[in-house]
């Protein structure tokens, strides 16, 4: 027998192989799929002749999916809180945000950039808890200054002297009980405390009081007084700075 016999054969001998391999794929494949289909068909069919089976089937989709949805929020807000910058140029402000910042950068020796961030959340909360932000501002300037990592007598910490321990469960949504130095996160539980006070008591002065108290002011009547006060400066502040005041003083009459 000849090399190229012998070459030809075995290369027949290949093919030949090779198209069994494939019709046997093929094959395989079409029952595969003609198993898979008649368990669908047989699951159907199960479920249209007992709907409680239906019912369970779907509580526990449902149940997985809710598991999931929560272990995927919980990382994303964790995360959130792990990496959030606590700074932002405050060329970005609004022109009343901007005044207040750079008013309060020099009014308790504080970074403008750390300050923007604080002043643009203290917006952003006071939107959605109609409370107004200069209140907020303000607190935070009587609690602590605007220092994030003041503590109180009473373990009280942060911007708005928030008791760790009576916001253990918000805080452990942020990273556990260290969150509370974070001042975002120091703002956004302080400022959910305060509304629940105000719709507690239907009066911002008592509801003043009572955050006073719970941060550990001696005296509720004198805080309430600092804290009006100082809200009272800022919301002055931004009455000059608008522009229909800047308006009527270019317009008024010169002498």
């Amino acid at each position: 027998m000849t090399a190229p016999f012998k070459t030809s054969r075995l290369v027949l001998s290949l093919q030949t192989w090779a198209a069994d391999v494939r019709e046997g794929f093929v094959e395989i494949t079409r029952h595969s799929l003609a198993v898979v289909g008649l368990a669908v068909v047989l699951v159907g069919v199960t479920f249209l002749a007992r709907p409680g089976l239906q019912v369970a089937a779907s509580e526990i989709l449902l149940g997985w999916l809710e598991l999931r949805m929560v272990d995927v929020s919980d990382t994303i807000e964790t995360a959130n809180a792990a990496s959030r910058t606590t700074t932002q140029n405050p060329k970005t402000l609004s022109p009343e945000q901007l005044t207040v910042t750079r008013w309060l950068g020099r009014r308790y020796r504080v970074a403008n950039e750390p300050l923007a961030a604080m002043v643009s959340q203290a917006w952003a909360l006071g939107e959605r808890s109609q409370l107004s932000p200069t209140l907020i501002l303000a607190i935070v300037g009587v609690e602590s200054r605007f220092n994030p990592f003041a503590t109180g007598s009473q373990g009280t910490v942060g911007l708005m002297q928030i008791d760790p321990d009576a916001h253990a469960e918000a805080l452990q949504q942020f990273g556990g009980p260290l969150a509370a130095f974070d001042p975002l996160t120091n703002l956004r539980l302080g400022v959910r405390h305060l509304q629940g006070l105000v719709q507690l008591s239907n009066d911002v002065d008592e509801a003043l009081a009572l955050y006073g108290a719970s941060s550990g002011q001696a005296n509720e009547s004198r805080y309430v007084e600092r804290v009006l006060a100082e809200q009272r400066l800022i919301d002055k502040l931004i009455e000059k700075s608008s522009p229909g005041a800047r308006m009527g003083k270019d317009n008024a009459p010169r002498g």
